[in-house]
């Protein structure tokens, strides 16, 4: 079957082609913007790139067109294909049909930590040789791809709540029938789609409706919203995480960087690693709990975090000139750049006493360019010395927001100009973290080489 993929350098829908030209089909696909890791992985499979939504795309015949949630009417190659009454579906849809029918699915859904924390349960069970098919919205280092089909029956995958397609309002997450499913947080986002956090609640709801009796709801004991989606109906068993007290549940004894796994107070494993952060403790504990639903042992599971190499774009280092470290990061939420911001600090030593840290970044997704959580800014950044914000294409005003924040934080409306300021402000010894959801205009290349002597 030959597949054209309409939005394919999406993280979800570029590991969907992947898991399509590794079962055999001929993949195709477009985009508007074609940018890495996503194109060098497809590019690298044999899958043809398209840049732009050309209507001469019809003429490549596909059997099927696979349409992304980036694509929306008024497009002129969906246009297209509604016109030529050409077949079309959904990503989730095309995967729920295609590749997860018998297979033990492991869903790992929450507003933060999502792709890490598959990516750790994927590489748990294939250190437990249990060969299993993922789908992760990023590029895990120990597989070096964002999707595999597998050998055996787990099939692990990042579950998001972001609607399906423009035909298909629902999110996604309901496509997957997990038998295993982790929550792992639940905050507001997504605000051009969902109007309040009880609208996203609903939706994991629903989520959980597919979960069976013999599954597993693998959840967050310290949030607040999950207790609220579980009061609302649980049919499966419960294993919660990150609990305190004499809570029975799992939780963790010790630095994130080391620490004892205890359930319901019993030490069961011991974590030792080079990740940072309570976040990533958290989404260990997780792991740990939805792969023993597989029959992995919690202390194998602990082991294989040992080995665990994290994600493409999570405190990735780009690279250092003249004693000042570059970073690429993901994080884009408030929330998410606070995190991640901590887990540097603690690090390299406490604000004003260690090294400095320069937050860049850009409000890219379509909750920030909203403005929905423009006010949380400041707490997001309080832990870095500095911080560079991108405003073009923001209908609010980023300098207004950042007052609070004083000489600390500095407005550019470009990229060059984003970069000119980072650099005269940057020293030996800095950590400049650059953080957006998109490829932020290659500025990691390109402060690397303002920075140069």
């Amino acid at each position: 079957m030959h597949l054209h993929v309409l939005g394919i350098c999406g993280s979800f829908m570029g590991g969907l082609a992947a898991l399509a030209r590794e079962a055999g089909h001929r993949v195709t696909g477009c985009d508007a913007g074609v940018y890495p890791p996503m194109s060098d992985q497809l590019r690298a499979q044999g899958i043809e790139l398209i840049e732009g939504w050309g209507v001469d795309q019809l003429a490549l015949k596909p059997d099927l067109f696979v349409i992304g949630n980036v694509v929306s009417r008024g497009n002129a190659l969906m246009e297209a294909i509604l016109d030529a009454g050409a077949r079309y579906t959904s990503g989730p849809q095309w995967l729920s049909e295609h590749v997860l029918p018998g297979r033990h699915v492991l869903a790992v859904a929450g507003t933060h930590g999502k792709t890490t924390t598959t990516s750790m349960l994927a590489w748990i069970l294939e250190a437990a040789g249990l060969q299993p098919g993922f789908l992760v919205g990023g590029v895990p280092q120990n597989f070096g791809v964002s999707a595999r089909v597998g050998q055996r029956e787990p099939f692990v995958i990042e579950a998001d709540e972001y609607d399906t397609a423009f035909f298909d309002k629902r999110s996604k997450f309901v496509h997957y029938r997990p038998r295993t499913a982790v929550l792992n947080n639940l905050e507001f986002d997504h605000a051009d789609i969902f109007a309040d956090l009880a609208a996203i609640e609903t939706q994991f709801h629903h989520l959980l409706r597919t979960v069976p009796a013999s599954g597993r709801v693998v959840v967050n004991a310290r949030e607040d919203s999950l207790a609220r989606v579980l009061e609302r109906g649980c049919w499966s068993d419960v294993a919660r995480f990150g609990v305190r007290g004499d809570v029975p549940g799992w939780r963790a004894r010790g630095e994130p960087h080391a620490f004892d796994v205890l359930r319901s107070g019993v030490k069961v494993g011991r974590v030792e690693w080079s990740l940072l952060g309570e976040h990533n403790q958290l989404n260990a504990l997780a792991a740990i709990a939805a792969a023993e639903h597989v029959g992995v042992a919690p202390a194998e599971a602990a082991q294989a975090l040992a080995r665990f190499e994290n994600v493409k774009r999570r405190l990735e280092l780009r690279g250092e000139v003249a004693g000042v470290k570059v970073y690429d990061d993901f994080a884009h939420h408030p929330t998410a750049i606070r995190t991640t911001i901590d887990g540097l600090r603690r690090r390299i030593g406490p604000i004003g006493e260690g090294p400095r840290i320069l937050a860049v970044f850009e409000p890219r997704s379509n909750t920030m360019k909203l403005g929905t959580m423009k006010a949380q800014l400041p707490w997001a950044l309080e832990e870095a010395e500095l911080a560079f914000c991108h405003s073009g294409g923001l209908g609010w005003d980023a300098a207004e927001v950042l007052a609070p924040m004083g000489e600390r934080a500095v407005v550019a409306d470009t990229i060059d100009g984003l970069v000119r300021r980072v650099a005269q402000a940057a020293r030996p010894g800095d950590h400049v973290l650059c953080m957006s959801n998109g490829g932020f205009g290659g500025i990691h290349a390109r402060l690397l080489a303002a920075l140069a002597p």
